[in-house]
């Protein structure tokens, strides 16, 4: 075995493919940055909201005020870098921080594929994507033709990982023997050219695409790494991600997935792609120079490599320590890759109660929270802890005594009828954000089966 993992790590490969996908994710990122300005969801997401939901253990990171525009500036213009391959390493370790940084300001944006971003980003640094056809090699007047086989095989991994887990999240009985939540979703695009009034609304249409999510994501790893179904698999990426993005408002999620699924392929195919790019270029910035990279600390870099992939590989799993349905109580639910799997709706009112005299009024929220945080905090029991924390400290600063915070919380699970989600006895105010299980949460009224 030691034998055969010396022998793997030791091969090298074409830097063509790692060269591409640098370029397809840094020109990505860098259209995402110049996205999220164009829309105004700096402002309206960062900087107009008085109160900002953070995640554990980094309530210290906030939004910088006017200066988040900086923040946006400083992450699109390292992501261009990364594209051209001009100080690559500093580029791409800015890139990681100032993205994550914003992925972190507020917990309400939280996104499956900006938590994939910040994982690729931080696996990029230690990857030499900048090899092979960037401005470094020009500088250094070296270019490297081939790098060890396992940087590329590493995003591989990642993505494979990504759509594997995906998979297995969809074995659940909501999923594939209710076929929700698109029974609720799909009705809604009756409005969409020839398919939305002949297929949105037949049952067996949301079941087909529920069976057939789950064996796509399961499979599509496998199909992409042996050769001869490549190119299905492939056509299958495309056709998959274009459909859902015209189902669903889903941002660049498929655009960035069908791109990188290309590193799948033979060096041949990015060969070209470099071949066809060097055209537009003048032919003096071309370096011919071939060499074979090789890593300084390769052992470390490996062993911290492996490492971060087992953490990837055992963490989604980390909701088995909790009790309780994981949909209803989402204790351990994000970073797990469960991509599209709930339609929960809530209504959440806050009770302020002087504890002494038992004097109270209740909170509208919308004096606090803008109409997207609302409704994110209505059903997430994390969210609604840290609201009644705020709502606590708002109204003792204001000079109220004795405060305590209570919810009258309901929400409605995947077609369900709505139920009582908290429970209205407890005092919010005092209890405290931790790993530990929640016994506030009131328990699921059903049973929904699966990984």
């Amino acid at each position: 075995m030691n034998e055969k993992l010396k022998t793997y790590l030791n091969k090298d490969t074409n830097a063509a493919p790692l060269a591409v996908f640098r370029i397809a994710f840094g020109i990505m990122m860098c259209f995402g940055m110049l996205r999220f300005w164009y829309h105004g969801w700096i402002e309206t997401l960062y900087i107009q909201p008085k109160f900002h939901f953070t995640y554990y253990g980094f309530e210290w990171v906030k939004p910088l005020g006017v200066y988040t525009y900086l923040l946006f500036v400083i992450c699109g213009l390292s992501a261009f870098l990364v594209a051209i391959g001009l100080k690559y390493r500093i580029a791409i370790i800015t890139f990681f921080l100032s993205f994550t940084y914003i992925e972190l300001m507020d917990k309400t944006t939280y996104l499956n594929h900006y938590y994939f971003i910040s994982l690729l980003s931080f696996l990029m640094i230690f990857l030499p994507a900048n090899a092979h056809f960037s401005v470094d090699n020009i500088l250094r007047k070296r270019s490297y033709e081939n790098v060890p086989r396992w940087t590329i095989d590493s995003v591989k991994f990642l993505l494979g990982i990504v759509y594997f887990y995906a998979g297995l999240a969809k074995i659940n009985s909501d999923w594939l023997f209710k076929a929700q939540p698109l029974k609720i979703w799909l009705p809604s695009k009756y409005d969409l050219p020839i398919i939305g009034d002949t297929l949105m609304h037949q049952n067996w249409f949301h079941f087909a695409m529920s069976w057939c999510g789950m064996l796509y994501d399961l499979a599509i790893p496998f199909l992409l790494l042996y050769r001869k179904t490549r190119l299905f698999a492939f056509a299958l990426v495309v056709f998959f991600h274009v459909f859902t993005r015209v189902l669903f408002p889903i941002g660049m999620f498929p655009f960035i997935m069908i791109v990188s699924t290309l590193i799948f392929f033979d060096y041949g195919l990015h060969k070209k792609i470099i071949t066809m790019l060097k055209k537009g270029l003048p032919k003096t910035t071309i370096v011919h120079s071939s060499f074979n990279y090789t890593y300084r600390f390769r052992k470390p870099i490996t062993f911290f490599l492996a490492a971060f992939f087992f953490i990837q590989i055992v963490f989604p799993f980390r909701y088995i320590l909790y009790p309780g349905e994981l949909f209803w109580t989402e204790e351990g639910f994000r970073f797990s890759w469960r991509v599209m799997l709930m339609e929960k709706m809530g209504i959440s009112t806050f009770k302020i109660v002087n504890g002494e005299t038992g004097e109270f009024f209740y909170v509208d929220n919308d004096d606090f929270l803008t109409p997207f945080q609302e409704k994110q905090m209505s059903f997430q029991p994390d969210f609604i802890l840290e609201y009644a924390h705020y709502l606590g400290d708002h109204f003792t600063k204001q000079g109220h005594e004795n405060v305590e915070v209570y919810v009258e919380s309901f929400v409605a699970l995947n077609g369900r009828l709505s139920t009582q989600f908290i429970d209205k006895s407890v005092d919010l105010y005092a209890q405290k954000e931790s790993f530990k299980p929640k016994f506030w949460i009131l328990p699921f009224k059903d049973e929904i089966k699966g990984l």
